[in-house]
């Protein structure tokens, strides 16, 4: 079971950063999403498509835009990432936390949470 959770931790990763820092989506679709996708997010379509036209869309809106994993956590056929979203060199960014269904390897389900990071904190500890 550990390696199984290895390996779908090891498909999170690689698939974020070629679909995301690589600037790959299709690539990514093909390599590592199931024969569906399903969606959670209440703005974002069900499909690989849709995926690839959000991607295609974020790349063009912010081009120099990175995401950056600071963890992940794996359990049964569920795969946590949480990471830092950056759409612009300078700026504070996002913190998000991306959950992954994976069946037989391919990931075929995603939900997500998004936070700003603020200027202010009402602790000295860091989102990350």
């Amino acid at each position: 079971m550990d390696e199984q959770l290895e390996a779908n931790k090891k498909t999170v990763l690689e698939y974020t950063e070629l679909a995301f820092n690589q600037r790959k989506p299709e690539e990514a679709v093909a390599k590592y999403q199931g024969r569906y996708y399903r969606q959670h997010n209440p703005g974002a379509k069900d499909g690989a498509e849709a995926f690839i036209g959000f991607l295609k869309w974020f790349a063009q809106t912010y081009p120099s835009f990175r995401i950056d994993s600071k963890r992940v956590i794996a359990e049964g056929d569920l795969v946590v990432m949480h990471s830092h979203l950056v759409r612009a060199p300078g700026e504070r960014g996002t913190a998000v936390v991306d959950i992954f269904r994976l069946e037989n390897g391919k990931i075929v389900e995603h939900w997500d949470v998004v936070q700003e990071i603020p200027e202010k904190s009402a602790n000295n500890n860091t989102m990350f």
